[in-house]
């Protein structure tokens, strides 16, 4: 399945990110930890360029921790500054913490002006990776709309917590898939919108790639005596274990689809992470 989705809001967001730039000390990259390498969105090469970054590992309670840590190697090598993050848990006092640090001197020069300004950053990252939820966790009340779809924050939306003024922005895809794997994986996140999406392939898809490695977590999550190689015979299977059957007995497809890919974005299949470090060999753009 070829996917290609950019819809006319995210270039006039990565426009209005564009503009505002100057207004800004830092820069917030959001990453959802299950697809470390599909999130870095090259539109945004531009914007972190000569910036000051803190990396978040948003969702990190979905992966296993020894997995995360390979991509932590990988940016302590890189020398990005990172913290991570569970968006939902209601404590993102590290990110707070973690960007005071990551512009230091921009504090410190600030001080010795005997200027008492916030620190302004931008939230930036790929639709669903969890901005808004992030920031409405730092706030520990709901002031940045928020929605379990892509495309949710449409404008700019200014927000200031200890000290610090965040600007959260649109949830901006890459501009054009070259790479399959990679719309696959966003797709499968959560990303790309559902509904320009054929849901019932994506999750054959989705079911093809992991089966081999975490057939054990599908095995107990849908109750079955074996993972077939088969990965039509799989979906099948787990139609059957669902109960999920269309008028005469056959295989409900597009309801397995979607309880399939339900199950993975909200963890119940277990810890996946989609890509690691040693196949992805990202190359993070700025150097610190």
């Amino acid at each position: 399945m070829n996917i290609q989705w950019f819809p006319g809001h995210m270039t006039k967001a990565l426009r209005m990110m564009e503009e505002n730039l100057r207004l800004v000390d830092a820069l917030i990259y959001v990453i959802d930890s299950r697809a470390v390498f599909s999130c870095n969105n090259p539109l945004f090469d531009k914007l972190v360029e000569g910036k000051r970054v803190l990396y978040v590992f948003n969702k990190c309670d979905l992966v296993k921790s020894s997995d995360l840590d390979a991509w932590c190697k990988r940016f302590d090598e890189e020398d990005k500054r990172y913290v991570r993050a569970v968006g939902t848990s209601g404590d993102c006092s590290a990110i707070v913490a973690g960007l005071k640090k990551v512009a230091s001197d921009k504090l410190e020069h600030y001080l010795a002006k005997g200027a008492r300004v916030s620190l302004r950053a931008m939230v930036v990252g790929v639709p669903n990776s969890g901005k808004s939820t992030l920031i409405n966790s730092m706030c520990k009340r709901a002031k940045a709309v928020t929605g379990d779809r892509p495309g949710v924050t449409k404008g700019k939306q200014w927000l200031s917590i200890d000290g610090v003024d965040f600007l959260d922005t649109p949830g901006t895809l890459w501009g054009k898939f070259d790479n399959d794997e990679v719309a696959h994986h966003l797709a499968y996140i959560g990303s790309i919108r559902d509904e320009v999406l054929d849901t019932t392939e994506l999750a054959f898809d989705f079911l093809k790639e992991i089966a081999p490695a975490f057939g054990e977590a599908l095995k107990e999550r849908y109750s079955l005596d074996e993972v077939p190689d088969d990965t039509l015979a799989l979906f099948e299977k787990i139609a059957a274990s669902r109960g999920f059957r269309v008028k005469g007995g056959e295989p409900d497809y597009e309801r397995t689809a979607k309880s399939v890919l339900d199950d993975f974005r909200k963890g119940r299949l277990g810890k996946i992470m989609l890509e690691m470090p040693q196949k992805h060999g990202l190359v993070l753009k700025n150097k610190g």
